[in-house]
């Protein structure tokens, strides 16, 4: 497709000693598996819905040193099929036993949940349900035949969590349907409104069928995108190549890379996918920590639509799915531009054999425009800098949607994860002459319900050390008076945060609510504590009502912003099993407590996200919405640190003929 460019190196496969925070590799993923297929025998077929690595706890990585032997061990979550059973396991690699061997039980304290729907999952599916008579009776009232069965799109979906007694203890997901002509189409464009199955993944049968009666026709636009249905590329839009011809600026050992003064260590997990360990910066000779672990540890996307098909539609699509099992191998050129260095990903497929993601994540620099500039028509000192920053992502395809995570760090300390949504919007059939009081209408007969997507980031934060506290800064009008006599006054309020639910927050836009992370044991040439300032985008919350059971499940979508003390069983902002689950575990039950946060091990948690009203330009694939945050030094440095850069002169740039950058004006430079 002509997207090759440049590449350093595929694989991260190379001979470097392991680090205590290295993903599990291939031998010990299958390792992991085959050590409880030995020791707890199943009674049916084990599956590994989860295999990852056992963390060691912070002080043990904090402490270890290249060379020095480590404890390698394994985090699975595994399930007997088909009795269902559920186990937390843990596996002691080096001893080669297993050390913990739990049933996942409800208790009072334990809204248990469902280990996360699989790739076998979805493929029983579809077989069960094209099996069943009933759904085939219901499909053919909406006019599809015989022949056209096979061809159908059943689409299996997490099934939220409702108390429908015929669900309770079984393992379950909805499956909505779709009508294709052949492979290749675009079924979104073809919704079956009004049948829905209910599908017993242990059982492998369908336990329910609803049919609700309305009989709306099947859109009929054709909105394909494959390459024979797209039109002829266009020609006026001429090449753009980016060049690095002396290479890269960062350099990689095994998952460790460095770049300028950063350094950090590439991680990942099946229910987050990417992972930055132990984020650092490195001047003069000192290393500074900012974030011990940063990942997106949950998203949620609930829709607005109350009717048949669509009402209990709420995908968590990591912990219901897993972001870093549904990631995608990255095309050279296309996903990623430039001179790319890409990690190889290790990965269980379900049955514990080990897998190679090829291409699962991308690192690159790219430019970002101007970082600082200024001219002086005095002195005729003419200085400007550009921007860089190196990026590191990945793509997850959840279904119809595709969502990119993406870590920004910037030259002056700036550090940035935006979220990139794309791909296809759910749809529905909408009978005809009939107004859809549930979303936005896309093409005749074929609307697209209005949804919510949440996105909750876990920030282990460990600025310049352990010791870490919250503080929340807003700006108020002063009154005018004898204090402010013209009325241009305004006050700068910042208080600290001190307990767990004092820092469940809000973001407020008309008093510029802002929140920063300090360091109180230490201070700047200026008397100030070293910071980082949490810079959050507007951005909704849970428009669900409390009471709904997906506002009970994702209720970490209710606050844009919490803060906990470090634990390391509280890992995902909805919990551990939020498959099924009635709700209550994550946040709001960490929270519970309400415990002292003031200079700790601190945990910030941060929720944004995007409503989407769909609209014709959506489809077939929706061009990307943005969505993140940043955080920025305040204090953390004495001036500027990008006054080192050189002068950005790029050879390749050229105007009216002439090449370069800067030819007369950067004096001094």
């Amino acid at each position: 497709m002509g997207c090759a460019i440049a590449i350093i190196s595929e694989s991260i496969m190379q001979n470097h000693a392991l680090h205590p925070l290295d993903p599990l590799t291939e031998t010990e993923i299958g390792a992991a598996c085959e050590i409880v297929r030995m020791q707890h025998p199943a009674q049916g077929i084990w599956r590994f819905p989860l295999v990852q690595l056992d963390e060691p706890p912070q002080k043990e990585v904090l402490r270890f040193e290249a060379g020095t032997q480590i404890m390698r061990k394994a985090r699975l979550v595994v399930l007997d099929h088909p009795s269902g059973a559920v186990y937390m396991v843990r596996v002691d690699l080096d001893r080669r036993i297993v050390t913990a061997f739990t049933r996942n039980e409800a208790g009072p304290t334990n809204p248990v949940g469902q280990p996360p729907v699989t790739m076998q999952d979805m493929v029983t599916c579809d077989r069960v349900v094209k099996a069943s008579p009933a759904w085939r009776a219901a499909i053919m009232r909406r006019g599809i035949t015989e022949d056209e069965i096979p061809l159908v799109q059943v689409d299996p979906f997490s099934a939220g969590y409702f108390g429908y007694p015929a669900e309770e203890g079984r393992r379950v997901v909805r499956a909505v349907s779709y009508r294709r002509s052949r492979m290749t189409d675009n079924g979104y464009a073809h919704p079956i409104e009004g049948v829905v199955a209910t599908v017993d993944l242990n059982a492998e049968k369908v336990i329910g069928i609803v049919d609700d009666g309305n009989i709306v026709p099947i859109p009929t636009t054709a909105f394909n995108y494959d390459p024979d249905s797209l039109p002829s590329p266009r020609t006026t839009l001429k090449p753009l190549h980016i060049e690095q011809p002396e290479g890269p600026s960062f350099s990689v050992n095994g998952w460790e890379t460095r770049w300028q003064n950063w350094s950090f260590r590439v991680g990942f997990t099946q229910r987050e996918g990417l992972v930055l360990h132990q984020l650092c910066w490195n001047q003069d000779g000192k290393t500074r920590p900012i974030i011990y672990r940063a990942s997106v540890t949950e998203m949620v996307v609930p829709y607005a639509d109350p009717t048949t098909n669509h009402y209990w539609k709420s995908a968590f699509d990591g912990g219901e799915y897993g972001l870093g099992t549904l990631a995608n191998s990255l095309a050279l050129g296309c996903d990623c531009l430039g001179l790319i260095r890409y990690f190889d990903i290790p990965l269980p497929t379900d049955d514990g054999t080990p897998r190679i993601l090829r291409r699962g994540v991308c690192m690159h620099e790219e430019d970002y425009g101007t970082l600082w500039k200024h001219y002086d028509a005095r002195s005729g000192v003419h200085q400007v800098r550009r921007s860089r920053r190196l990026v590191i992502s990945f793509f997850a395809t959840v279904g119809n949607y595709d969502y990119g995570f993406y870590w920004y760090l910037y030259l002056d300390g700036t550090i940035q994860l935006e979220a990139k949504l794309t791909g296809i919007i759910q749809t529905a059939a909408i009978a005809p002459d009939t107004p859809y009081p549930w979303g936005g209408m896309v093409a005749p007969g074929l609307g697209g319900p209005t949804h919510q997507h949440f996105f909750n980031v876990r920030l282990h934060m460990m600025l310049d050390g352990i010791g870490n506290s919250l503080t929340e800064t807003e700006f108020h009008p002063r009154p005018m008076g004898k204090d402010n006599p013209y009325g241009n006054v305004f006050d700068t309020r910042t208080r600290l945060l001190c307990n767990e639910q004092d820092a469940a927050r809000e973001a407020d836009g008309r008093t510029g609510r802002f929140w920063k992370i300090v360091n109180p044991n230490t201070v700047n040439s200026v008397g100030a504590h070293p910071g980082y300032k949490l810079v959050v985008t507007p951005s909704p919350l849970m428009l669900a009502d409390p009471k709904s059971t997906v506002s009970q499940r994702g209720g970490f979508a209710t606050k844009h912003v919490w803060a906990t003390p470090y634990d390391p069983d509280q890992r995902y902002g909805s919990g551990e099993l939020p498959n099924q689950s009635p709700g209550g575990d994550g946040l709001p039950a960490f929270i519970r407590n309400d415990r002292p946060i003031e200079n700790s091990n601190l945990v910030v948690w941060h929720t944004f996200g995007h409503t989407h009203i769909c609209k014709p330009e959506d489809m077939p694939i929706m061009s990307v919405e943005y969505a993140g945050f940043m955080l920025k030094p305040v204090q953390f440095f004495s001036s500027n640190p990008t006054m080192d850069l050189p002068a950005a002169k790029d050879s390749k740039s050229v105007q009216d003929g002439l090449s370069g950058c800067c030819q007369n004006e950067c004096k001094g430079s």
